[in-house]
């Protein structure tokens, strides 16, 4: 008899196809897919809408794109892209950062929040961020890195922007010229004590890959924080450079425990 009631269960199951239903902590079923209350709340949470606080509109705007967004990702399936090279690099990339993040995290969380001392010691060590806080106009030129090592030493060599322009006109190199703002803050209190004590329109380098960017400061405009602003960016940082050390600190640990073998001619270079 029981085996009669668990076959007719299974029987039933395959002629509705196990369709589910919206209810409880479902509200949502797309193409037989859940989405959960959970999941909504998580959506409204990454638009900073708190959950307990959202309108329904708010959720019912939440909602249409978490159906748009499994839509898209089952049609994509449907493509076979889950399958694809590109997918599984970019998936397992993305895993691999979530974890560290977590674990990073954890480890921050767990510890003390710093003294008020310390604080205080933190902002006095980065002027440029805290005490001395700014905000710049610059003008700067965006070009191209030279070829020619000559050119490359003109550029160095030059008093002022019109001089960099000059060289890299005569060089036929073609580059942007055009005022920015930047924030002292973004700067290390190191080079920030370096750029600040610069002579009006002395031009500062800053080389990237194929390309680099010569600034002269126009401008500079003290833009004070509050107390409040102040102490929360300090503790920001300094949660941020902890997760950095330990990051350090955690690949050294880990890499002089590790197995880690290469195939010839992909190994670190040998000093």
């Amino acid at each position: 008899m029981g085996q009669r009631i668990v076959l007719a269960i299974v029987l039933a199951c395959i002629l509705s196809s196990c369709e589910k239903k919206p209810g409880g902590q479902t509200v949502a079923v797309v193409n037989n897919e859940e989405i959960t209350a959970a999941d909504l709340n998580a959506e409204l949470s990454n638009s900073n809408v708190s959950a307990t606080d959202a309108s329904k509109d708010a959720r019912a705007q939440a909602l249409e794109r978490l159906i748009d967004r499994r839509l898209l990702a089952q049609q994509a399936k449907a493509d076979g892209l889950d399958k694809s090279p590109e997918f599984l690099n970019q998936q397992r990339r993305t895993t691999e950062d979530l974890l560290i993040n977590l674990l990073m995290s954890r480890q921050v969380n767990t510890q003390q929040l710093p003294s008020a001392a310390e604080i205080a010691k933190f902002e006095a060590s980065r002027p440029g961020m805290f005490a001395k806080h700014e905000v710049w106009t610059l003008d700067t030129i965006n070009y191209p890195l030279p070829k020619d090592p000559a050119v490359t030493a003109k550029i160095a060599a030059a008093k002022s922007l019109d001089e960099i322009a000059q060289a890299l006109t005569a060089a036929g190199i073609q580059f942007t010229r055009a005022p920015r703002q930047f924030d002292s803050a973004m700067l290390p209190a190191n080079l920030y004590a370096q750029l600040g004590n610069l002579a009006p329109g002395e031009p500062f380098i800053a080389p990237g890959p194929g390309r680099a960017v010569a600034s002269v400061i126009t401008e500079r405009k003290a833009a004070p924080f509050t107390p409040e602003q102040t102490r929360q960016l300090a503790l920001s940082q300094m949660k941020r450079e902890k997760i950095n050390q330990l990051v350090t600190q955690r690949v050294k640990d880990l890499k002089a425990k590790a197995k880690i073998e290469f195939q010839p001619g992909f190994g670190p270079p040998k000093h």
